[in-house]
């Protein structure tokens, strides 16, 4: 709720979500009720006149008056209370239903803010119904209060204007989602290893975003058809037109968004792949290396066991070793070590070993 909002006076006991009450005829605002019950009393002493009533977060009882003063359909009734609906536009006889999803992006979460808005509009009547605080309507009443012109288009002319509002506010969301998807690409090819997680959860804030947008381009077509009479002023034709390209170049945006996540996540598991292959080469490399080293020591250890071997023997200092009190029984020990030692190096050598 703005500060710019005009809260009528509630019924005692009863907390009012009325935010902003006007009545205009001819553009020029002519009264601005303090209840609900004023602004009926106004319309019906002023038949050619247009309500417009703001209301954030009304409760049933609200509701339910405003349904039995304007002929709302109960379906519709329902839909605004309960929120969560989708972006729509349903005709129920002379009355229009519309609900819009406008947006706002939160750099530091990286996530898309929604806020709902129901519209009820009939040939003199205009209910817009907030369940959040966006989007701020204010903004909207006042262009539209210093353009009596367009008010004079009546309750089409005020449709035009909010949805050109809620459209508008998509571009600071393209521009931050797509300075997001630079920073993820330059993650990417600097190896960091949160970035699968952001890609994921801004893809998801993208799909969300594509199912706000998306339903828009229907939502023009319906209102550019004409209202209840069947008819649209030139003029407003062309406003619509010009929504409907913004909508259009936003649409495209988000798919192109879409194309571009899924493609970096497809270059994030290949590189991710990349190196784990190289990770895991360079671990074999080590083991092959720790296994030529294993052996080369194994290779030594083999050849000297065999003079340590024949010198064992000897050292135990038996008295009965005939080699012992023979002239050659000292160069024959060291030729057998020599001769053990040459042999089992050839060997190794030509395994590899050495």
């Amino acid at each position: 709720m703005t500060t710019t909002d005009t809260v009528t006076t509630p019924a005692p006991g009863r907390r009012s979500s009325v935010v902003n009450n006007a009545v205009y005829e001819n553009g020029v605002r002519i009264a601005t009720p303090d209840s609900l019950h004023d602004t009926f009393d106004v319309l019906s002493k002023n038949p050619k006149a247009l309500a417009w009533i703001g209301l954030y977060r009304p409760d049933t009882e609200e509701l339910g008056e405003l349904q039995r003063e304007f002929g709302l359909h109960e379906l519709a009734i329902e839909d605004a209370a309960l929120g969560h609906q989708r972006p729509k536009l349903e005709r129920y006889g002379d009355t229009v239903f519309m609900v819009l999803k406008a947006a706002k992006y939160d750099d530091a979460d990286e996530e898309v803010d929604f806020g709902e808005l129901h519209i009820f509009a009939g040939a003199n009547f205009l209910i817009t119904v907030r369940h959040s605080e966006g989007p701020d309507l204010s903004v909207v009443r006042r262009r539209m209060e210093k353009s009596p012109d367009a008010l004079k288009e009546g309750t089409e002319a005020v449709l035009y204007g909010i949805l050109d509002a809620v459209v508008d506010g998509y571009s600071p969301v393209v521009a931050g989602l797509s300075n997001d998807i630079d920073e993820i690409e330059t993650q990417v090819f600097d190896g960091d290893p949160k970035v699968s997680r952001r890609i994921y959860l801004l893809n998801r804030e993208v799909i969300e975003f594509e199912r706000a947008v998306s339903p828009l381009t229907t939502i023009i077509k319906t209102l550019a058809a004409g209202f209840a009479d069947g008819y649209v002023g030139e003029t407003l034709e062309q406003y619509l037109r010009d929504v409907d390209d913004h909508v259009t170049q936003t649409k495209e945006r988000v798919e192109e968004f879409r194309v571009l996540l899924r493609d970096i996540l497809s270059v994030n598991a290949a590189l991710v792949g990349q190196r784990q292959a190289e990770e895991a080469k360079a671990l074999s490399e080590a083991n092959n290396q720790q296994a030529v080293e294993s052996r080369r020591i194994a290779g030594w250890a083999a050849i000297l066991f065999a003079p340590s071997l024949i010198a064992g023997i000897y050292g135990m200092n038996f008295h009965f070793m005939p080699e012992l009190s023979w002239v050659f029984g000292y160069p024959m020990a060291l030729g057998f070590m020599a001769l053990f030692m040459l042999i089992l190096y050839i060997v190794f050598k030509r395994r590899g070993w050495l």
